[in-house]
C-alpha cells in the first residue's frame, strides 16, 4: 500500500532497494531520478495465472524531475507457483516489463506486442531489442487472466443493478464484490439469433470476472437478450456459466 506521506526520496529509495534488477538501470537515469521533486504511483494491471499462487502486478511510478522533465519506471511485483515470497523488478518501459512476464511466466507473446503498440500510440519509442526478443518468444503452456484496475466495485454494482431476473445473485455476492479492485469482461457467447415465441431473438453471454482484495476471484455471468414479450433488450445475471446458459436455452424454447 502506498503511503501518501512518504517523501519522493524515500519512495525512490524503497523502490530501488527492493528491486532485484535495479543495477540494470542506466546510470544517467538513476542520476536524474536523484533530483526528483514529486512522484505518482498507480497500479496499472494485475494478472492471475492458472497455477496455484501465481500472480503478478504491474505498477507505474512517474517522477517530476528538477530539470522540468519526467521519468517513468515500471515495476513488476510477482509470486511464482507455490511460493508466497513477493519479488520485485523494475524496467524503463512497459514493453520490457511485459517481456519479463514472458520470461517468468511463459505469458503470451501477443501480450507484449499489445504493450509495445500502446507505447507507440502514446509517443514512446519502442526498444528494437525488446521487439526482437518478443517475436522470438514461444507461446505459453497455459492460459492466463488479465484484469483492468478501474473502479471494479462500481462496475459490479452496475452489472447487478441492471439484472432483471428474480434469481440474480443476492446480497452475499454483492457484499463480496464491494472489495473488487480489478476486473475483466469476456464475451463467452457472441450474439446469436433464434426464434422465441415465434419471433427472432438475439442472445449474448458475458463473463464479468473480478479480483477481490483477499486475492480470490469471482465471476458474474450476464445474459443479454431480446426474447421478451415486446422484443425489448433485457439483461439477466447469474452466479455460474451453467445457470446462465440454462437460462438462454429456456428463453429460446419459450413459445
Amino acid at each position: 500500500m502506498s503511503d501518501p506521506y512518504e517523501t519522493t526520496e524515500a519512495h525512490l529509495e524503497r523502490l530501488l532497494g527492493r528491486a532485484l534488477n535495479s543495477f540494470d538501470l542506466p546510470d544517467r537515469l538513476v542520476e536524474r531520478l536523484g533530483t526528483a521533486l514529486a512522484h505518482s504511483s498507480s497500479l496499472h494491471s494485475t494478472h492471475h495465472g492458472p497455477a496455484a499462487g501465481r500472480w503478478r502486478e504491474t505498477h507505474r511510478h512517474t517522477y517530476l524531475l528538477a530539470d522540468g522533465g519526467s521519468a517513468t519506471l515500471w515495476e513488476l511485483a510477482y509470486r511464482l507457483e507455490h511460493d508466497r515470497a513477493t519479488r520485485h523488478e523494475i524496467f524503463i518501459s512497459k514493453a520490457e516489463a511485459a517481456l519479463a512476464a514472458v520470461r517468468l511466466f511463459g505469458e503470451d507473446p501477443a501480450a507484449v506486442r499489445d504493450f509495445t503498440l500502446m507505447e507507440e500510440a502514446e509517443g514512446e519509442l519502442a526498444d528494437h531489442d525488446v521487439l526482437s526478443a518478443l517475436f522470438a518468444a514461444s507461446a505459453p503452456a497455459g492460459a492466463h487472466r488479465e484484469y483492468a484496475v478501474e473502479q471494479s466495485a462500481d462496475h459490479a454494482r452496475r452489472v447487478l443493478r441492471r439484472a432483471e431476473n428474480t434469481d440474480r445473485p443476492g446480497e452475499a455476492v454483492a457484499r463480496l464484490l464491494t472489495s473488487a479492485y480489478a476486473h475483466r469482461i469476456t464475451q463467452a457467447f457472441g450474439t446469436r439469433q433464434c426464434l422465441a415465441d415465434g419471433r427472432g431473438a438475439g442472445f449474448s453471454l458475458y463473463e464479468h470476472a473480478f479480483v477481490l482484495l483477499d486475492g480470490s476471484e469471482l465471476s458474474l455471468w450476464e445474459v443479454e437478450h431480446t426474447a421478451t414479450p415486446d422484443g425489448r433488450h433485457m439483461c439477466e445475471v447469474y452466479e455460474s456459466e451453467t445457470a446462465a446458459r440454462g437460462a438462454m436455452e429456456l428463453r429460446a424454447r419459450v413459445r
